[in-house]
């Protein structure tokens, strides 16, 4: 018996009478006969009583957690019983069973007192939940998108209004399934914006429970979900009937079924935007403006397989659309925009981006100005039909535009440039070409004298190569009243030329953009701050490396509302930055010297006189200011951004 019990020896037992004087602590001992009694010295009674088990001479103590033992229903019974949002979020954080079974209870089957809820901020898992708009609002990004992260988000915010904002940015290895949005489905069925990108473990199993949950939902956005399909988007669009903005990128499981019963039952439908999904078609596209285009504001169709079938519905059943964007339909031919503009159905459109259309013709173009009495904003890019004839023809139709803007439309040349410019009428306020190399041909500027163009305020001509000084002096007399002036990237253009467009502006400018001119020199900045010094608020001469301390010494000299300066590459050095400072009137809010290598730890006190305005202030890549230098100035300038 003794080496069973593993005893020291003869010590621990007696044998014999008895070794108590008193008979009440006979209850201390245990007998095993008549010759052996066991010593249990009194203790404590335990929290949790284990059963002794004897197996022939042998018996232990065999202790177990008794509760991880129950089943999940009896778990499940406790939690929905638990008073208050603290101590659900509490047992959340016990183990991953616990918050699967607690992120499963819906709302209403809670049996808690609502008084008593916690409404203080949570932390579960040490993700901080934020407010936005009057609900609650979560995002999650790489790593941290996971199934657990989104079981802790649905149970620490059941109790606060419940989730109103979801944001999921996964990867090509993200571990967010169907079981995390189910979680999500059944604790917050106040969601009302869900966005999921590059997802593709989610499909439909998962998004019909937010589906048939969370039927409040007003936003979705699909990005990258390829094993989502129309099952759910049909789904959403019977449930949740308060759905106003839906977009839907690279999901090939989703096509024509889906998008016609979202035409069916989302009759508050307000925008739509599909992009590159294999599987839409016409039908898809008919059936969903043919019963939402009185409802819908603003359709963005991106790299689908449709043809002029869609175009054609959309010209006369989308009378509601005011912004309208098509973009590499490459089966959409001429015919589509034609019939597109005679449908006299867009009589609300206001703006229109037609991009890598081959349809975007001459004739196309014209007759959707003709057919779109209101448009206010027209950008057409990578348009290899667009001419001279075709573009003074939709400028001429389109009597209400505002705004225009050409890229890459390398048949357009600076005939039809200044003919668009003669024939604008008295609408026309901003023009912007972005890399037209047609502009390269030869122009007869020795044209009789035109009448100007008085409505135009902003002329933006970025990396046409073919703009040079003559160009700038015609545009000059005919149209007098810019005040923003963009010209970057224009190697052509020199002072002689920029003088003349500056001395033509009457009503003064107020913004000027210059950069990548590399042969714009100090003497055409000193004039034109001297022309302007009462209008000029942004200045931006990035790059014009024969710019240096001569321009600032003008700039400070004279300019009196300059709120932002751009020097960056520019030739300045310390003395054209001492003299910013000593300017009594300057009061600049954005400076940048980025890439300027005379800047060097000499003009620290310069910049510190003048940062006590500053509120954004660039200094990478000036390689002559020390790390000591810029500490100190993050320590004087606490209020400025700084980037190094």
């Amino acid at each position: 018996m003794s080496k069973v019990l593993s005893f020291a020896g003869g010590d621990d037992f007696y044998s014999g009478g008895s070794i108590y004087p008193s008979p009440k602590e006979a209850s201390l001992f245990l007998s095993f006969g008549n010759h052996v009694d066991v010593y249990f010295p009194p203790c404590k009674r335990s929290r949790i009583s284990a059963p002794f088990v004897f197996s022939e001479d042998l018996f232990e103590q065999k202790r177990q957690d008794t509760i991880e033992v129950l089943p999940d229903e009896c778990l499940f019974e406790i939690f929905r019983r638990l008073q208050g949002g603290r101590e659900r979020s509490a047992s959340a954080c016990v183990s991953k069973r616990w918050l699967r079974l607690l992120s499963n209870i819906c709302p209403n089957e809670l049996s808690c007192d609502k008084s008593q809820n916690n409404l203080a901020s949570a932390t579960v898992g040490g993700e901080v939940i934020s407010e936005d708009n009057g609900f609650l609002s979560r995002s999650l990004e790489g790593k941290k998108a996971t199934d657990i992260r989104l079981a802790a988000i649905a149970v620490g915010t059941a109790d606060r209004g419940g989730l109103g904002k979801l944001s999921i940015r996964g990867s090509k290895f993200s571990q967010v399934t169907n079981l995390g949005l189910g979680a999500i489905a059944h604790s917050c069925p106040s969601l009302r914006a869900l966005s999921l990108w590059h997802l593709p473990s989610v499909g439909d199993e998962g998004l019909l429970e937010v589906a048939n949950s969370c039927r409040q939902l007003e936003k979705l956005d699909l990005c990258q979900c390829p094993n989502v399909t129309d099952k759910f988007l049909v789904a959403v669009a019977r449930n949740c009937p308060n759905l106003t903005d839906i977009s839907i990128e690279s999901c090939s499981g989703i096509g024509n079924e889906g998008l016609a019963a979202v035409g069916q039952f989302c009759q508050n439908l307000k925008f739509i935007s599909i992009k590159n999904c294999p599987s839409v078609g016409d039908q898809g596209i008919v059936g969903l403006i043919s019963r939402a285009g009185n409802a819908l504001t603003k359709v963005k169709l991106q790299a689908l397989n449709i043809t002029d079938v869609s175009l054609a519905v959309i010209g006369h059943y989308a009378t509601a659309v005011a912004d309208l964007t098509l973009t590499s339909l490459h089966n959409v031919t001429e015919r589509g925009l034609w019939v597109m503009g005679n449908g006299h159905g867009l009589q609300r459109l206001r703006s229109l981006i037609v991009t890598a259309c081959r349809g975007a013709t001459d004739l196309g173009l014209e007759s959707l100005g003709k057919g779109c009495p209101n448009l206010k904003q027209l950008y057409i890019r990578s348009s290899a039909f667009l001419s001279d004839a075709g573009l003074v023809s939709l400028i001429k139709s389109a009597r209400s535009l505002e705004s225009l803007q050409l890229e890459e439309c390398h048949r357009i040349t600076l005939s039809g440039l200044f003919g668009l410019v003669i024939d604008c009428g008295d609408k026309l306020k901003s023009l912007a070409l972005t890399n037209c190399w047609g502009l390269i041909k030869e122009f007869d500027f020795s044209s009789p004298q035109v009448s100007s163009c008085k409505s135009l305020r902003s002329l933006c001509i970025r990396n046409c190569p073919g703009f040079v000084d003559a160009c700038l002096v015609a545009l000059g007399k005919i149209c007098p009243h810019l005040q923003q002036v963009e010209l970057s990237g224009l190697t052509g253009i020199t002072d002689d030329g920029l003088l003349q467009l500056l001395e033509c502006c009457e009503a003064g400018l107020v913004k000027v953009n210059l950069s990548g001119c590399i042969n714009l020199t100090d003497q055409v900045v000193s004039a034109m701050v001297k022309l302007h010094s009462r209008t000029l608020e942004v200045l931006i001469l990035d790059g014009c490396t024969k710019i240096g301390d001569l321009g600032l010494l003008a700039i400070a000299e004279n300019c009196q509302v300059l709120s932002d300066l751009d020097v960056s590459k520019c030739a300045i050095s310390d003395f054209g930055l001492t003299a910013l400072a000593c300017s009594s009137q300057l009061n600049l809010q954005v400076l940048s010297v980025s890439g300027c290598s005379l800047v060097s730890d000499k003009c620290l006190p310069a910049l510190k006189k003048v940062g006590h305005s500053l509120l954004g202030l660039n200094l990478q890549h000036c390689t002559a200011i020390s790390t000591r230098s810029v500490d100190l100035l993050l320590e004087k300038l606490w209020r400025c951004d700084i980037l190094v």
